[in-house]
């Protein structure tokens, strides 16, 4: 098999990995909240809570990236998050005890982080090894796929009256399907030192300068993805004349969100990495902002559009720019990186919730999500102007450009 062909399949075995571990053990939830908060006993508050240990779960793998250096032993964890991401989406069918779900939604933030981080050092190390672009386009793609196949696949059950519980069951036999590939595409990992053609592997630390600025801009980023990436079905559901278009909202965060990590990759290449990054933190804000000011369809849909095209961007960017830094153990740095913007997605949806749960809406937690993002936006300027590392980041954008 040629080296294009294989570089396809270890694509495609990330974004196959992102829809399962992501796209249903994580976003399935979202657009099966409202119908859980309908046909159980769980209020704005408990799923509020649900999110946020979805995330402590997410932090913990983010830990773990972290920590381990050993590629073979990340393979065997990508591996094991696969699996748990089966096992947790079908148990969740068969329980309504808070205590049980919240284990089930730990877990599956667990699996999640497999998918996200593991799998793409596991693939940014290939890529780098074998002299290919260094860019997560396809594999990043696989978060708003996943999006777009949870909405539409909770619209076509509510459509044959299915049940929260049957709806469940029907996303496990979905994730089966999508392991096959996401296991058998994704080669073991090499562990020498150097590429594919004798190359040493060198990395290229950055400054504590660089890594404070970027840990606080990130969990910025995290804030302000979360409430919407959580929220947004039942926050179009609770407008009345929205009702029944939350289905359809969640689906344009996804269609907009499959192509964007790729088009984010194209535009990092002519403007470097972090003045890219700062043009997708501007365009989220106005993405969760606008909904608190008209509560009209067209709005809605915009601001999913908005949304959907830059936060999975932002996270694209941030964790390829680790990879490029730390091509030997990309991994390393992704973990950190996202440790900040766990950390943000456990506060910000419990918060959140229980401001809806005592307000009756969610405006505040978008107006609180939007401060944040235009915070990291500020910190991410300052970063720019300041620190040697971007010079470092912007002549690897170029390189990258300059690539086949």
């Amino acid at each position: 098999m040629n080296h294009s062909t294989t570089r396809i399949k270890v694509l495609l075995a990330g974004l196959f990995s992102q829809i399962l571990c992501v796209g249903i053990a994580r976003f399935a939830y979202t657009p099966l909240l409202p119908v859980m908060q309908d046909q159980t006993w769980m209020g704005d508050a408990e799923g509020g809570w649900l999110a946020a240990i979805n995330y402590v779960g997410y932090m913990l793998g983010a830990l773990i990236a972290a920590s381990v250096s050993d590629l073979k032993l990340k393979d065997t964890l990508y591996r094991f998050g696969l699996v748990t991401a089966i096992v947790t989406t079908a148990a969740m069918a068969f329980t309504d005890n808070m205590l049980l779900w919240s284990i089930l939604r730990f877990l599956s933030g667990l699996s999640s982080a497999g998918s996200m981080l593991i799998a793409s050092g596991l693939i940014l190390n290939w890529l780098i090894r074998h002299h290919h672009r260094s860019e997560l386009g396809i594999h990043f793609s696989g978060v708003g796929i996943g999006i777009v196949v949870a909405a539409i696949a909770v619209e076509l059950m509510l459509r044959w009256s299915l049940s929260w519980s049957e709806q469940w069951l029907w996303f496990s036999l979905i994730a089966v399907i999508l392991a096959i590939p996401a296991w058998l595409w994704l080669p073991k990992p090499d562990t020498a030192p150097t590429t594919s053609t004798g190359q040493a592997l060198q990395d290229n630390p950055p400054t504590k300068k660089f890594m404070r600025l970027m840990l606080a801009a990130y969990f910025c980023a995290g804030y302000g993805y979360v409430i919407s990436a959580t929220f947004i079905v039942t926050i179009v559901e609770r407008i009345p004349a929205l009702s029944g278009m939350g289905a359809l909202t969640f689906a344009v965060v996804g269609l907009a969100a499959a192509p964007a990590v790729m088009n984010w990759d194209l535009i990092a290449r002519k403007l470097g990495y972090l003045n890219a990054l700062i043009l997708a933190y501007s365009l989220q804000i106005a993405g969760i902002v606008l909904p608190t000011f008209y509560h009209s369809l067209e709005v809605a849909l915009f601001s999913a559009l908005l949304f959907g095209g830059t936060f999975v961007g932002c996270v694209s960017l941030v964790l390829t720019m680790a990879g490029r830094l730390y091509p030997t153990k990309p991994a390393k740095l992704m973990g950190k990186m996202t440790l900040s913007y766990g950390a943000a997605q456990v506060i910000a949806p419990a918060l959140t919730g229980m401001i809806a749960e005592q307000t009756g809406y969610y405006d505040i937690g978008l107006w609180l999500a939007g401060g944040f993002v235009a915070l990291g936006t500020l910190l991410i300027v300052w970063l720019k102007f300041s620190d040697r590392t971007a010079h470092i980041l912007d002549e690897s954008a170029r390189l990258a450009a300059a690539k086949s």
